[in-house]
């Protein structure tokens, strides 16, 4: 599958423990809009003309946009890409933007499917997140979506907060299930560098988080969702069958994608690139007709590790046959030297021929999958 992406660098306010590139500003909206079509224009062929599977709009907060704004973005994609028929077109929401105007709107739109962050449904983890919206508009943006038909929706919710104790955490969960969502993308809290939460916390302005409730609260999330009847297909998603971000599932399974706006990145296969993140920089070099890109090309062992990681993050799991056939005998017998420990402890397990993460392997994806790379 081939996909698209469309980063919307534009937010109300910044959340506190964000680290993705975006503005708590419009100032910029009206340019941007014309500049991106321009790349548009300028990336036509990245994809070497092949069929277009999903397009998303992340962010920043994508919903910021009006849904004429949105249409004349793909109006413009539509032009220049084939586009399957069924294509999956995501949209990332905050809940204060969706009014029924809007959702109405974007039901008369190409958008198919709609991902909303809700965070949390309690108050208390929404000041500390420092995120707009309040617990009232999570519940009600859900009902509202599906009150005017939408039915592939998404959420997030965080877990790991400290203001969040075991018992909320449930609660945001079972509020989850109320809803009968068919998609859930749960996160823990990290603490990135340079961004709001960690500097408050540094200053002693906001409570650190802690590990062991991170870990305590993902026990718990795993046992709900499979008792749910959920498919846990990626460490952090969550469907109900066939319910499974497509456009996500690009990224994990070595796909191709195209990236478009500030700090957007793109794969073809060879080579990975990702555009500038600073605005005026990128409104100014696509004005000019240069794409503002760094660019890597991937090796073997850069490649191999990709696969690794991605993979084993995912319910398809590490596959012999994979790695022999796209790496070697050499890159398979490293892999398979490298998985004996993590068989022998029971973080990695063999089913159907594939190698996958044990649901105590789970808890360590990243350091099992560092353990494996070249």
């Amino acid at each position: 599958m081939n996909g698209i992406y469309i980063h919307i660098p534009f937010c109300r306010q910044k959340c506190n423990y964000c680290n993705f590139f975006s503005i708590a500003s419009i100032k910029y909206k009206s340019d941007f809009i014309k500049v991106l079509l321009k790349e548009i224009e300028l990336q036509k062929n990245y994809l070497s003309n092949k069929k277009i599977n999903t397009i998303y709009f992340g962010g920043g907060t994508p919903s910021m946009l009006s849904v004429d704004e949105t249409n004349l973005i793909l109006n413009k994609i539509n032009q220049l890409f084939s586009i399957e028929k069924d294509a999956e077109i995501t949209l990332e929401a905050n809940p204060d933007d969706l009014t029924d105007a809007k959702i109405i709107e974007l039901k008369n739109s190409p958008i198919n499917r709609v991902s909303v962050g809700i965070q949390s449904f309690n108050d208390d983890d929404l000041h500390y997140l420092n995120r707009k919206h309040n617990s009232e508009q999570a519940k009600k943006s859900i009902s509202q979506l599906k009150e005017f038909g939408f039915e592939n929706i998404s959420i997030d919710l965080i877990y790991g907060i400290p203001t969040l104790t075991e018992k909320k955490w449930e609660q945001n969960l079972e509020k989850f299930f109320a809803l009968e969502i068919p998609h859930l993308s749960a996160y823990s809290l990290t603490v990135e560098k340079n961004t709001i939460l960690d500097n408050l916390i540094r200053k002693g302005k906001a409570k650190n988080i802690s590990e062991n409730l991170s870990i305590e609260h993902f026990k718990y999330l795993l046992n709900r969702m499979d008792d749910n009847g959920f498919v846990h297909y990626e460490i952090s998603n969550f469907s109900k069958p066939g319910c499974h971000s497509k456009h996500n599932c690009i990224y994990w399974s070595g796909g191709k994608y195209l990236g478009l706006g500030p700090s957007a990145h793109s794969f073809n296969g060879n080579a990975r690139q990702w555009n500038v993140s600073n605005i005026s920089k990128y409104i100014q070099s696509i004005n000019n007709g240069i794409i503002p890109a760094e660019i890597e090309i991937l090796n073997t062992n850069q490649k191999y590790n990709e696969y690794i990681m991605t993979s084993l993050r995912t319910i398809g799991g590490c596959k012999e046959n994979v790695i022999k056939e796209q790496f070697g005998e050499k890159y398979l017998g490293y892999f398979l030297k490298t998985s004996k420990k993590h068989l022998q402890n029971r973080t990695l397990i063999v089913e159907d021929e594939k190698y996958i993460l044990s649901q105590t392997g789970k808890l360590f994806a990243d350091g099992i999958a560092s353990d494996f790379f070249l």
